[in-house]
Protein backbone atom coordinates (compact mmCIF):
# COMPACT_ATOMS: atom_id res chain seq x y z
CA UNK A 1 0.00 0.00 0.00
CA UNK A 2 1.19 3.52 -0.63
CA UNK A 3 0.50 6.47 1.83
CA UNK A 4 -1.15 10.03 1.61
CA UNK A 5 -0.86 12.96 3.78
CA UNK A 6 -3.64 15.36 2.77
CA UNK A 7 -4.69 18.59 4.36
CA UNK A 8 -7.76 20.73 3.40
CA UNK A 9 -6.20 23.29 5.67
CA UNK A 10 -8.67 23.81 8.23
CA UNK A 11 -8.27 27.04 10.39
CA UNK A 12 -10.25 26.60 13.27
CA UNK A 13 -9.70 27.36 17.20
CA UNK A 14 -8.55 24.17 19.39
CA UNK A 15 -11.86 23.20 21.06
CA UNK A 16 -10.42 22.29 24.33
CA UNK A 17 -7.87 25.38 24.80
CA UNK A 18 -9.10 27.94 22.34
CA UNK A 19 -5.77 28.20 20.76
CA UNK A 20 -5.31 28.79 16.95
CA UNK A 21 -2.52 30.18 15.12
CA UNK A 22 -2.00 32.72 12.75
CA UNK A 23 -2.91 32.28 9.24
CA UNK A 24 0.69 33.04 7.87
CA UNK A 25 1.84 30.12 10.27
CA UNK A 26 -1.33 27.63 9.87
CA UNK A 27 0.08 28.29 5.91
CA UNK A 28 3.65 27.62 6.88
CA UNK A 29 2.72 24.43 8.91
CA UNK A 30 1.43 22.67 5.62
CA UNK A 31 4.73 23.31 3.77
CA UNK A 32 6.86 21.70 6.77
CA UNK A 33 4.85 18.93 7.15
CA UNK A 34 4.92 17.84 3.56
CA UNK A 35 8.98 18.12 3.92
CA UNK A 36 8.76 16.26 6.80
CA UNK A 37 6.55 13.69 5.11
CA UNK A 38 9.02 13.49 2.37
CA UNK A 39 11.63 12.67 4.76
CA UNK A 40 9.77 10.07 6.72
CA UNK A 41 8.94 8.05 3.34
CA UNK A 42 5.03 9.33 2.49
CA UNK A 43 4.57 8.63 -0.94
CA UNK A 44 2.08 11.30 -1.78
CA UNK A 45 1.38 14.76 -0.29
CA UNK A 46 -2.08 16.16 -1.04
CA UNK A 47 -3.72 19.95 -0.64
CA UNK A 48 -7.53 20.61 -0.17
CA UNK A 49 -9.69 23.36 -2.08
CA UNK A 50 -12.46 25.00 -0.39
CA UNK A 51 -13.65 28.58 -0.98
CA UNK A 52 -16.01 28.75 1.80
CA UNK A 53 -16.16 27.90 5.63
CA UNK A 54 -13.20 27.90 8.21
CA UNK A 55 -10.83 27.01 6.09
CA UNK A 56 -7.39 28.45 3.90
CA UNK A 57 -6.90 26.56 1.09
CA UNK A 58 -8.59 28.65 -1.62
CA UNK A 59 -5.59 28.74 -3.45
CA UNK A 60 -4.22 25.15 -3.58
CA UNK A 61 -1.97 26.00 -6.02
CA UNK A 62 0.03 28.44 -4.51
CA UNK A 63 0.29 26.16 -1.38
CA UNK A 64 1.82 23.69 -3.70
CA UNK A 65 4.06 25.61 -6.04
CA UNK A 66 5.40 26.38 -2.17
CA UNK A 67 5.85 21.89 -1.40
CA UNK A 68 7.74 21.65 -4.43
CA UNK A 69 9.97 23.98 -4.05
CA UNK A 70 11.07 22.19 -0.57
CA UNK A 71 10.83 18.88 -1.75
CA UNK A 72 12.34 16.39 -4.28
CA UNK A 73 9.95 12.98 -4.56
CA UNK A 74 6.96 13.08 -2.80
CA UNK A 75 3.82 13.06 -5.46
CA UNK A 76 1.87 15.96 -5.42
CA UNK A 77 -1.83 15.81 -5.20
CA UNK A 78 -4.92 17.45 -4.61
CA UNK A 79 -7.85 17.00 -2.45
CA UNK A 80 -10.30 17.79 -4.55
CA UNK A 81 -9.88 20.05 -7.08
CA UNK A 82 -13.34 21.94 -7.00
CA UNK A 83 -13.20 21.39 -11.14
CA UNK A 84 -17.02 22.01 -10.98
CA UNK A 85 -16.45 25.75 -9.81
CA UNK A 86 -13.18 26.80 -12.17
CA UNK A 87 -12.14 27.22 -15.48
CA UNK A 88 -10.79 24.70 -16.74
CA UNK A 89 -7.88 26.41 -19.02
CA UNK A 90 -7.00 28.14 -16.01
CA UNK A 91 -6.64 24.33 -14.12
CA UNK A 92 -4.60 23.57 -17.15
CA UNK A 93 -2.31 25.88 -16.92
CA UNK A 94 -2.06 26.49 -13.20
CA UNK A 95 -1.29 22.74 -12.83
CA UNK A 96 0.62 22.10 -15.95
CA UNK A 97 3.26 24.59 -14.07
CA UNK A 98 3.11 22.99 -10.61
CA UNK A 99 3.73 19.96 -12.80
CA UNK A 100 7.07 21.62 -14.23
CA UNK A 101 8.15 23.28 -11.00
CA UNK A 102 7.92 19.80 -9.38
CA UNK A 103 9.04 18.14 -12.42
CA UNK A 104 6.49 15.81 -12.64
CA UNK A 105 5.36 14.67 -9.39
CA UNK A 106 1.86 16.24 -10.24
CA UNK A 107 -1.74 14.04 -9.71
CA UNK A 108 -4.87 15.47 -9.34
CA UNK A 109 -8.03 14.48 -7.63
CA UNK A 110 -10.93 16.24 -9.15
CA UNK A 111 -14.45 16.57 -7.58
CA UNK A 112 -17.48 18.52 -7.26
CA UNK A 113 -16.34 19.76 -3.57
CA UNK A 114 -19.04 19.15 -0.64
CA UNK A 115 -19.14 22.78 0.45
CA UNK A 116 -22.73 24.01 -1.49
CA UNK A 117 -21.74 27.74 -0.75
CA UNK A 118 -18.58 27.79 -3.51
CA UNK A 119 -21.46 27.49 -6.10
CA UNK A 120 -23.09 30.69 -5.83
CA UNK A 121 -19.79 32.48 -5.09
CA UNK A 122 -18.81 32.22 -8.33
CA UNK A 123 -22.14 32.44 -10.07
CA UNK A 124 -22.80 28.90 -10.26
CA UNK A 125 -26.38 26.65 -9.77
CA UNK A 126 -25.96 23.74 -7.30
CA UNK A 127 -28.38 22.00 -9.30
CA UNK A 128 -25.73 21.86 -12.57
CA UNK A 129 -22.85 20.74 -10.17
CA UNK A 130 -22.43 17.28 -11.87
CA UNK A 131 -23.05 18.62 -15.66
CA UNK A 132 -20.60 21.19 -14.67
CA UNK A 133 -18.04 18.64 -13.57
CA UNK A 134 -18.58 16.30 -16.32
CA UNK A 135 -18.25 19.19 -18.69
CA UNK A 136 -14.85 20.25 -17.70
CA UNK A 137 -13.42 17.11 -17.07
CA UNK A 138 -13.87 16.38 -20.68
CA UNK A 139 -12.34 19.60 -21.61
CA UNK A 140 -9.25 19.83 -18.94
CA UNK A 141 -8.07 15.69 -20.63
CA UNK A 142 -8.08 17.66 -23.66
CA UNK A 143 -6.25 20.69 -22.99
CA UNK A 144 -3.66 17.80 -21.22
CA UNK A 145 -3.48 15.73 -23.94
CA UNK A 146 -3.62 17.89 -27.40
CA UNK A 147 -2.53 20.78 -28.70
CA UNK A 148 -5.07 23.33 -31.23
CA UNK A 149 -8.10 22.21 -29.12
CA UNK A 150 -11.08 23.84 -30.38
CA UNK A 151 -14.39 23.33 -28.19
CA UNK A 152 -17.72 24.20 -27.22
CA UNK A 153 -20.10 23.32 -24.01
CA UNK A 154 -23.13 24.23 -22.25
CA UNK A 155 -21.22 26.37 -19.17
CA UNK A 156 -18.02 27.98 -20.60
CA UNK A 157 -17.50 30.26 -23.45
CA UNK A 158 -16.33 28.41 -26.57
CA UNK A 159 -12.47 27.57 -27.65
CA UNK A 160 -13.58 28.80 -31.52
CA UNK A 161 -9.99 28.96 -32.15
CA UNK A 162 -7.22 26.56 -32.03
CA UNK A 163 -5.77 26.24 -28.29
CA UNK A 164 -2.58 25.08 -26.66
CA UNK A 165 -2.47 26.04 -23.14
CA UNK A 166 1.17 26.39 -22.01
CA UNK A 167 3.12 25.10 -20.27
CA UNK A 168 2.59 22.23 -21.63
CA UNK A 169 2.75 19.52 -18.25
CA UNK A 170 6.34 17.89 -17.84
CA UNK A 171 6.43 14.66 -19.10
CA UNK A 172 2.61 14.10 -20.55
CA UNK A 173 -0.76 14.61 -18.77
CA UNK A 174 -0.48 13.72 -14.93
CA UNK A 175 -2.99 11.42 -13.53
CA UNK A 176 -6.43 12.16 -12.80
CA UNK A 177 -8.08 10.78 -9.85
CA UNK A 178 -11.89 11.33 -9.38
CA UNK A 179 -13.05 11.94 -5.21
CA UNK A 180 -16.50 10.33 -4.50
CA UNK A 181 -17.94 10.99 -1.22
CA UNK A 182 -21.57 10.53 -1.62
CA UNK A 183 -23.22 9.38 -4.71
CA UNK A 184 -22.90 6.77 -7.72
CA UNK A 185 -21.58 10.04 -10.32
CA UNK A 186 -18.08 11.04 -9.61
CA UNK A 187 -17.25 6.75 -9.43
CA UNK A 188 -19.57 6.14 -12.53
CA UNK A 189 -16.94 9.45 -14.05
CA UNK A 190 -14.25 8.03 -12.94
CA UNK A 191 -15.21 4.25 -14.45
CA UNK A 192 -15.89 5.90 -17.97
CA UNK A 193 -12.88 7.10 -18.15
CA UNK A 194 -10.65 4.23 -16.42
CA UNK A 195 -9.27 6.95 -14.34
CA UNK A 196 -8.64 5.96 -10.43
CA UNK A 197 -11.66 6.34 -7.68
CA UNK A 198 -10.44 8.29 -4.27
CA UNK A 199 -13.00 7.24 -1.56
CA UNK A 200 -13.72 9.98 1.35
CA UNK A 201 -14.05 7.51 3.92
CA UNK A 202 -15.04 10.28 6.20
CA UNK A 203 -17.71 10.35 8.17
CA UNK A 204 -20.19 7.78 7.22
CA UNK A 205 -20.22 3.88 7.71
CA UNK A 206 -18.14 2.04 5.94
CA UNK A 207 -20.57 0.54 3.59
CA UNK A 208 -21.94 3.11 2.16
CA UNK A 209 -18.65 3.80 0.74
CA UNK A 210 -18.58 0.10 -0.55
CA UNK A 211 -21.67 0.57 -2.30
CA UNK A 212 -19.98 3.24 -4.16
CA UNK A 213 -16.57 1.31 -4.77
CA UNK A 214 -18.82 -1.62 -6.44
CA UNK A 215 -20.20 0.67 -8.21
CA UNK A 216 -16.97 1.97 -9.73
CA UNK A 217 -15.60 -1.37 -10.24
CA UNK A 218 -18.61 -2.44 -11.83
CA UNK A 219 -18.55 0.30 -14.37
CA UNK A 220 -14.88 0.74 -15.24
CA UNK A 221 -15.41 -3.36 -16.09
CA UNK A 222 -17.99 -2.61 -18.39
CA UNK A 223 -16.64 0.16 -20.13
CA UNK A 224 -13.89 -2.25 -20.96
CA UNK A 225 -10.93 -0.76 -19.08
CA UNK A 226 -7.59 -2.70 -18.17
CA UNK A 227 -8.52 -4.46 -14.16
CA UNK A 228 -4.83 -3.86 -13.47
CA UNK A 229 -4.97 -0.28 -13.57
CA UNK A 230 -7.86 0.27 -11.57
CA UNK A 231 -6.21 2.08 -8.51
CA UNK A 232 -8.08 3.10 -5.70
CA UNK A 233 -7.83 5.52 -2.42
CA UNK A 234 -9.62 5.73 0.77
CA UNK A 235 -9.55 8.48 3.01
CA UNK A 236 -9.35 7.81 7.18
CA UNK A 237 -12.08 9.81 8.57
CA UNK A 238 -12.91 13.10 9.57
CA UNK A 239 -10.55 14.19 12.63
CA UNK A 240 -7.03 13.40 11.93
CA UNK A 241 -4.97 10.86 13.13
CA UNK A 242 -3.91 9.79 16.44
CA UNK A 243 -1.72 7.39 17.58
CA UNK A 244 -0.33 6.51 21.29
CA UNK A 245 1.00 4.03 23.18
CA UNK A 246 -2.19 2.58 23.82
CA UNK A 247 -5.98 2.85 22.04
CA UNK A 248 -6.75 4.18 25.72
CA UNK A 249 -4.40 6.60 26.07
CA UNK A 250 -5.36 7.63 22.55
CA UNK A 251 -8.70 8.06 23.24
CA UNK A 252 -7.92 9.74 26.65
CA UNK A 253 -5.89 12.42 25.39
CA UNK A 254 -7.77 13.16 21.63
CA UNK A 255 -11.00 12.23 22.73
CA UNK A 256 -11.83 15.61 23.88
CA UNK A 257 -11.02 17.36 20.74
CA UNK A 258 -12.72 15.26 18.53
CA UNK A 259 -15.58 15.60 20.42
CA UNK A 260 -15.64 19.17 20.95
CA UNK A 261 -14.91 19.08 16.89
CA UNK A 262 -17.60 16.58 16.16
CA UNK A 263 -20.39 18.82 18.25
CA UNK A 264 -19.09 21.75 16.94
CA UNK A 265 -20.06 20.78 13.07
CA UNK A 266 -23.90 21.12 12.09
CA UNK A 267 -23.91 21.34 8.12
CA UNK A 268 -27.61 18.99 7.74
CA UNK A 269 -27.19 15.94 5.60
CA UNK A 270 -22.99 15.95 6.26
CA UNK A 271 -22.34 15.01 10.04
CA UNK A 272 -20.81 11.91 11.14
CA UNK A 273 -22.70 9.66 12.60
CA UNK A 274 -19.53 8.67 14.88
CA UNK A 275 -20.64 11.26 17.65
CA UNK A 276 -17.74 10.09 20.77
CA UNK A 277 -14.90 8.99 20.58
CA UNK A 278 -15.75 5.45 21.49
CA UNK A 279 -18.16 5.08 18.83
CA UNK A 280 -15.24 6.43 16.13
CA UNK A 281 -12.74 4.21 17.44
CA UNK A 282 -14.66 1.00 17.47
CA UNK A 283 -16.75 1.24 14.57
CA UNK A 284 -15.53 4.65 12.64
CA UNK A 285 -12.99 5.06 9.84
CA UNK A 286 -10.99 7.27 12.82
CA UNK A 287 -7.61 6.23 12.73
CA UNK A 288 -6.74 6.69 16.54
CA UNK A 289 -5.36 4.02 19.21
CA UNK A 290 -2.18 2.29 19.33
CA UNK A 291 -0.06 1.63 16.56
CA UNK A 292 -1.93 -1.95 16.59
CA UNK A 293 -4.70 -0.78 16.59
CA UNK A 294 -4.11 1.52 13.39
CA UNK A 295 -3.03 -0.98 11.50
CA UNK A 296 -5.95 -3.52 12.17
CA UNK A 297 -8.20 -0.79 11.25
CA UNK A 298 -6.55 0.54 7.56
CA UNK A 299 -6.68 -3.65 6.74
CA UNK A 300 -9.89 -4.11 7.80
CA UNK A 301 -10.49 -1.27 5.63
CA UNK A 302 -8.59 -2.64 2.83
CA UNK A 303 -10.22 -6.16 3.28
CA UNK A 304 -13.47 -4.54 2.39
CA UNK A 305 -12.10 -2.17 -0.23
CA UNK A 306 -8.89 -3.10 -1.70
CA UNK A 307 -7.63 0.16 -1.69
CA UNK A 308 -3.99 1.01 -2.90
CA UNK A 309 -3.70 4.18 -1.42
CA UNK A 310 -4.58 5.43 2.03
CA UNK A 311 -4.70 8.74 2.61
CA UNK A 312 -4.36 10.55 6.68
CA UNK A 313 -5.24 13.78 7.96
CA UNK A 314 -3.33 15.05 11.00
CA UNK A 315 -5.06 17.17 13.50
CA UNK A 316 -4.14 20.47 12.98
CA UNK A 317 -6.46 21.76 15.76
CA UNK A 318 -3.31 20.37 18.70
CA UNK A 319 0.19 21.82 18.65
CA UNK A 320 2.29 21.46 15.50
CA UNK A 321 5.09 19.97 17.25
CA UNK A 322 2.64 17.10 18.33
CA UNK A 323 1.32 16.75 14.87
CA UNK A 324 4.78 15.83 13.79
CA UNK A 325 5.30 13.04 16.50
CA UNK A 326 2.04 11.40 15.07
CA UNK A 327 3.51 11.51 11.85
CA UNK A 328 6.61 9.95 12.44
CA UNK A 329 4.97 7.30 14.86
CA UNK A 330 2.51 6.50 12.22
CA UNK A 331 5.96 6.84 9.57
CA UNK A 332 7.68 4.34 11.60
CA UNK A 333 5.36 2.08 13.31
CA UNK A 334 1.65 1.76 11.25
CA UNK A 335 3.59 2.05 7.60
CA UNK A 336 6.02 -0.60 7.23
CA UNK A 337 3.28 -3.72 8.73
CA UNK A 338 0.74 -2.26 6.45
CA UNK A 339 3.08 -2.53 3.57
CA UNK A 340 4.14 -5.77 4.31
CA UNK A 341 0.51 -7.26 4.20
CA UNK A 342 -1.19 -4.98 1.55
CA UNK A 343 0.44 -5.08 -2.11
CA UNK A 344 0.16 -2.90 -4.98
CA UNK A 345 1.37 -1.73 -7.86
CA UNK A 346 0.36 2.01 -7.87
CA UNK A 347 3.73 4.00 -8.71
CA UNK A 348 5.40 0.63 -9.78
CA UNK A 349 6.52 -0.47 -12.60
CA UNK A 350 3.32 -1.87 -13.74
CA UNK A 351 1.32 1.18 -13.32
CA UNK A 352 1.14 3.38 -16.49
CA UNK A 353 2.20 6.02 -14.71
CA UNK A 354 4.57 4.43 -12.89
CA UNK A 355 7.78 5.97 -14.23
CA UNK A 356 6.62 9.82 -14.02
CA UNK A 357 8.53 11.68 -13.15
CA UNK A 358 11.62 9.37 -13.21
CA UNK A 359 11.47 8.55 -17.43
CA UNK A 360 10.20 12.21 -18.14
CA UNK A 361 10.83 12.55 -21.71
CA UNK A 362 10.32 8.88 -22.35
CA UNK A 363 6.95 8.31 -24.74
CA UNK A 364 3.98 9.38 -22.18
CA UNK A 365 0.78 7.97 -22.11
CA UNK A 366 -1.93 8.95 -24.88
CA UNK A 367 -5.23 9.48 -24.91
CA UNK A 368 -6.33 6.54 -24.24
CA UNK A 369 -3.97 5.91 -21.34
CA UNK A 370 -2.17 3.25 -22.80
CA UNK A 371 1.97 3.63 -22.96
CA UNK A 372 4.18 2.70 -25.80
CA UNK A 373 5.86 -0.39 -25.53
CA UNK A 374 9.29 0.87 -25.17
CA UNK A 375 8.13 3.30 -22.30
CA UNK A 376 6.51 0.22 -20.34
CA UNK A 377 10.20 -1.85 -21.08
CA UNK A 378 11.91 1.25 -19.86
CA UNK A 379 9.94 1.13 -16.66
CA UNK A 380 10.75 -2.37 -15.98
CA UNK A 381 13.97 -2.04 -15.93
CA UNK A 382 13.95 1.05 -13.56
CA UNK A 383 11.49 0.92 -10.51
CA UNK A 384 10.35 4.27 -8.82
CA UNK A 385 12.93 4.26 -5.81
CA UNK A 386 10.60 4.88 -2.87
Amino acid sequence: MKFQVLDIIPHVKNPVTGEIVSTAERLNQVVETARRAEELGFDSFAVGERHAGEFISSSPTTVLAAIAAVTNRIRLQTGVTVLSVLDPVRVAEDYATIDQLSRGRLELVIGKGNEVLQYPLFGLSLDDQWELLAEKYGLLRRLWREENVTWSGRFRPALSEATTTTPRPFAGSPRIWHGSATTLTSAALAAQWGDPLFTANAIQPRENYKILIDHYREEYERHGHDPRHQYLGSGSGAGGVFVADTTQEAKRQFGPVYEALTAGRNVPGNNSPFRDIEHAVAEGPALVGSPEQVIDKILSYHSLYGHDLQSISLPTTLPFEQQLEILERFALEVIPAVRAAASTTLWEPADPFGGRPEFAGATSPDASGTVTTDHANHRRNHAYAH
